[in-house]
Protein backbone atom coordinates (compact mmCIF):
# COMPACT_ATOMS: atom_id res chain seq x y z
CA UNK A 1 0.00 0.00 0.00
CA UNK A 2 1.65 3.12 -1.34
CA UNK A 3 -0.90 5.63 -1.60
CA UNK A 4 -1.43 9.03 -0.20
CA UNK A 5 -3.26 9.13 3.51
CA UNK A 6 -5.73 11.44 1.49
CA UNK A 7 -7.06 8.19 0.42
CA UNK A 8 -8.69 7.47 3.28
CA UNK A 9 -11.46 9.82 4.22
CA UNK A 10 -12.67 11.37 7.36
CA UNK A 11 -15.68 12.37 8.91
CA UNK A 12 -15.68 15.85 10.37
CA UNK A 13 -13.59 15.89 13.91
CA UNK A 14 -14.18 17.69 17.32
CA UNK A 15 -11.07 19.33 18.93
CA UNK A 16 -8.32 17.03 19.84
CA UNK A 17 -5.77 17.47 22.35
CA UNK A 18 -2.96 15.07 21.39
CA UNK A 19 -0.34 14.37 23.98
CA UNK A 20 2.59 11.76 23.55
CA UNK A 21 3.76 9.94 26.21
CA UNK A 22 6.58 11.12 28.70
CA UNK A 23 10.14 10.06 27.65
CA UNK A 24 10.89 6.56 28.69
CA UNK A 25 14.37 4.96 29.50
CA UNK A 26 13.86 2.94 26.07
CA UNK A 27 13.37 6.65 24.59
CA UNK A 28 16.48 8.04 25.82
CA UNK A 29 19.04 5.30 24.19
CA UNK A 30 17.04 4.51 21.01
CA UNK A 31 14.94 1.24 21.52
CA UNK A 32 12.00 0.05 19.60
CA UNK A 33 9.37 -0.07 22.16
CA UNK A 34 6.32 -0.70 20.20
CA UNK A 35 3.52 -2.71 22.13
CA UNK A 36 6.16 -3.27 25.01
CA UNK A 37 5.29 -1.82 28.35
CA UNK A 38 8.18 0.37 29.52
CA UNK A 39 7.52 2.95 32.36
CA UNK A 40 8.41 6.63 31.82
CA UNK A 41 11.11 7.83 33.50
CA UNK A 42 12.40 11.40 35.59
CA UNK A 43 12.36 13.45 32.06
CA UNK A 44 8.89 11.85 30.98
CA UNK A 45 7.38 13.05 34.45
CA UNK A 46 8.50 16.43 34.06
CA UNK A 47 7.15 16.25 30.32
CA UNK A 48 3.99 15.02 31.56
CA UNK A 49 3.53 17.74 34.40
CA UNK A 50 4.56 20.73 31.70
CA UNK A 51 1.64 19.25 29.32
CA UNK A 52 -1.07 19.20 32.13
CA UNK A 53 -0.16 22.34 33.19
CA UNK A 54 -0.93 23.61 30.00
CA UNK A 55 -4.30 22.06 29.60
CA UNK A 56 -4.46 23.76 33.17
CA UNK A 57 -4.14 27.04 31.79
CA UNK A 58 -7.20 26.19 29.04
CA UNK A 59 -9.14 24.90 31.67
CA UNK A 60 -12.62 26.62 30.26
CA UNK A 61 -11.76 25.07 26.69
CA UNK A 62 -11.51 20.97 27.77
CA UNK A 63 -14.10 21.14 30.65
CA UNK A 64 -16.32 19.19 28.19
CA UNK A 65 -13.69 17.40 26.87
CA UNK A 66 -13.72 13.29 26.52
CA UNK A 67 -10.34 11.70 28.46
CA UNK A 68 -8.93 8.43 27.14
CA UNK A 69 -5.29 6.58 26.61
CA UNK A 70 -3.50 3.51 25.40
CA UNK A 71 -4.10 0.84 27.68
CA UNK A 72 0.22 0.86 27.44
CA UNK A 73 1.96 1.78 30.66
CA UNK A 74 3.64 4.81 29.62
CA UNK A 75 0.84 6.37 28.13
CA UNK A 76 -1.48 5.58 31.63
CA UNK A 77 1.56 6.77 33.41
CA UNK A 78 0.93 10.07 31.95
CA UNK A 79 -2.33 10.47 31.73
CA UNK A 80 -2.05 10.34 35.46
CA UNK A 81 -0.20 12.89 35.84
CA UNK A 82 -1.81 15.36 33.15
CA UNK A 83 -5.25 14.73 35.35
CA UNK A 84 -3.79 15.49 38.64
CA UNK A 85 -2.79 19.09 37.44
CA UNK A 86 -6.36 19.50 36.14
CA UNK A 87 -7.63 18.51 39.59
CA UNK A 88 -9.00 15.47 38.55
CA UNK A 89 -8.71 11.92 39.73
CA UNK A 90 -5.98 10.18 37.98
CA UNK A 91 -7.84 6.95 37.47
CA UNK A 92 -10.67 9.10 35.40
CA UNK A 93 -10.10 7.95 32.14
CA UNK A 94 -10.71 5.74 29.39
CA UNK A 95 -8.19 3.15 27.38
CA UNK A 96 -8.54 1.94 23.81
CA UNK A 97 -6.60 -0.80 22.19
CA UNK A 98 -6.09 1.08 18.96
CA UNK A 99 -4.23 3.90 20.64
CA UNK A 100 -1.24 1.43 21.27
CA UNK A 101 1.84 1.73 19.79
CA UNK A 102 2.86 0.45 16.11
CA UNK A 103 3.61 -2.64 16.84
CA UNK A 104 7.67 -3.08 16.02
CA UNK A 105 7.08 -7.62 16.27
CA UNK A 106 10.51 -9.54 16.66
CA UNK A 107 12.52 -6.17 16.77
CA UNK A 108 11.02 -4.52 20.01
CA UNK A 109 13.76 -4.22 22.75
CA UNK A 110 16.35 -3.67 19.74
CA UNK A 111 17.93 0.06 18.19
CA UNK A 112 18.22 0.31 14.55
CA UNK A 113 21.94 0.38 14.62
CA UNK A 114 21.81 -3.20 16.04
CA UNK A 115 19.34 -4.11 13.77
CA UNK A 116 21.27 -2.98 10.79
CA UNK A 117 23.80 -5.56 12.00
CA UNK A 118 21.51 -8.21 12.99
CA UNK A 119 18.25 -8.51 10.69
CA UNK A 120 20.03 -6.60 7.39
CA UNK A 121 17.94 -7.42 4.90
CA UNK A 122 14.46 -6.99 6.62
CA UNK A 123 15.80 -3.53 8.27
CA UNK A 124 16.77 -2.37 4.77
CA UNK A 125 13.37 -3.56 3.26
CA UNK A 126 11.47 -1.14 5.86
CA UNK A 127 14.16 1.44 5.39
CA UNK A 128 13.02 2.08 2.00
CA UNK A 129 9.64 2.20 2.64
CA UNK A 130 8.39 1.83 6.14
CA UNK A 131 4.77 3.05 5.09
CA UNK A 132 4.07 -0.28 3.67
CA UNK A 133 6.80 -3.03 5.05
CA UNK A 134 6.18 -4.11 8.42
CA UNK A 135 9.09 -5.31 10.77
CA UNK A 136 8.91 -8.95 11.32
CA UNK A 137 6.03 -9.99 13.28
CA UNK A 138 4.55 -6.62 13.74
CA UNK A 139 2.94 -3.76 11.47
CA UNK A 140 3.55 -0.84 8.97
CA UNK A 141 2.31 2.52 9.18
CA UNK A 142 -0.38 1.76 6.70
CA UNK A 143 -1.66 -0.88 9.06
CA UNK A 144 -1.41 2.09 12.02
CA UNK A 145 -2.86 4.61 9.22
CA UNK A 146 -6.13 2.32 9.12
CA UNK A 147 -5.94 1.79 13.17
CA UNK A 148 -5.91 5.45 13.76
CA UNK A 149 -8.28 6.22 11.25
CA UNK A 150 -10.95 3.96 12.93
CA UNK A 151 -10.45 5.66 16.56
CA UNK A 152 -11.12 9.10 15.06
CA UNK A 153 -14.00 8.03 13.09
CA UNK A 154 -15.32 6.98 16.52
CA UNK A 155 -15.18 10.37 18.12
CA UNK A 156 -18.36 12.52 19.25
CA UNK A 157 -16.91 14.88 21.44
CA UNK A 158 -13.65 17.01 22.38
CA UNK A 159 -10.90 14.76 23.15
CA UNK A 160 -8.16 14.87 25.31
CA UNK A 161 -5.85 11.76 24.14
CA UNK A 162 -2.50 10.65 25.55
CA UNK A 163 -1.20 8.02 22.59
CA UNK A 164 2.35 7.37 21.04
CA UNK A 165 4.65 8.72 18.28
CA UNK A 166 3.28 6.39 15.59
CA UNK A 167 -0.33 7.78 16.35
CA UNK A 168 0.89 11.22 16.34
CA UNK A 169 2.30 10.65 12.78
CA UNK A 170 -0.53 8.88 11.28
CA UNK A 171 -3.35 11.73 13.02
CA UNK A 172 -1.38 14.27 11.25
CA UNK A 173 -1.48 12.08 8.06
CA UNK A 174 -4.76 11.74 8.08
CA UNK A 175 -6.22 15.33 8.95
CA UNK A 176 -3.27 17.58 6.85
CA UNK A 177 -3.74 14.56 3.99
CA UNK A 178 0.17 14.01 3.54
CA UNK A 179 1.71 11.66 0.86
CA UNK A 180 2.29 8.49 2.78
CA UNK A 181 5.91 8.59 1.98
CA UNK A 182 6.33 11.65 4.39
CA UNK A 183 4.05 10.09 7.51
CA UNK A 184 6.79 8.02 9.06
CA UNK A 185 9.36 10.90 9.30
CA UNK A 186 7.22 13.46 11.27
CA UNK A 187 8.87 14.88 14.47
CA UNK A 188 7.23 13.40 17.80
CA UNK A 189 7.68 15.97 20.40
CA UNK A 190 7.04 14.68 23.94
CA UNK A 191 7.00 18.43 26.33
CA UNK A 192 4.37 19.68 23.65
CA UNK A 193 -0.13 19.16 23.03
CA UNK A 194 -0.72 18.75 19.52
CA UNK A 195 -4.18 20.76 19.24
CA UNK A 196 -6.23 19.51 16.31
CA UNK A 197 -8.84 21.69 15.50
CA UNK A 198 -11.11 22.53 12.45
CA UNK A 199 -8.87 20.52 10.16
CA UNK A 200 -5.54 22.03 11.12
CA UNK A 201 -2.64 21.29 13.59
CA UNK A 202 -1.16 23.50 16.17
CA UNK A 203 1.54 22.73 18.72
CA UNK A 204 0.68 23.97 22.27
Amino acid sequence: MTADVSSIQLPGLPTIYFIRHGETDWNKVGRLQGQTDVPINARGRQQAARNGGLLAEMADDIAECAFIASPLLRTRQTMEIVLKALGRRADDFATDERLKEINFGRWEGMTWKELKVTDRPAYDARYRDPWSVCAPGGECYADLSLRTRDWLASLTRPTVVVSHGGISRCLRGLVLSLPAAEVPHLDVPQDKIMLVDDGAVEWL
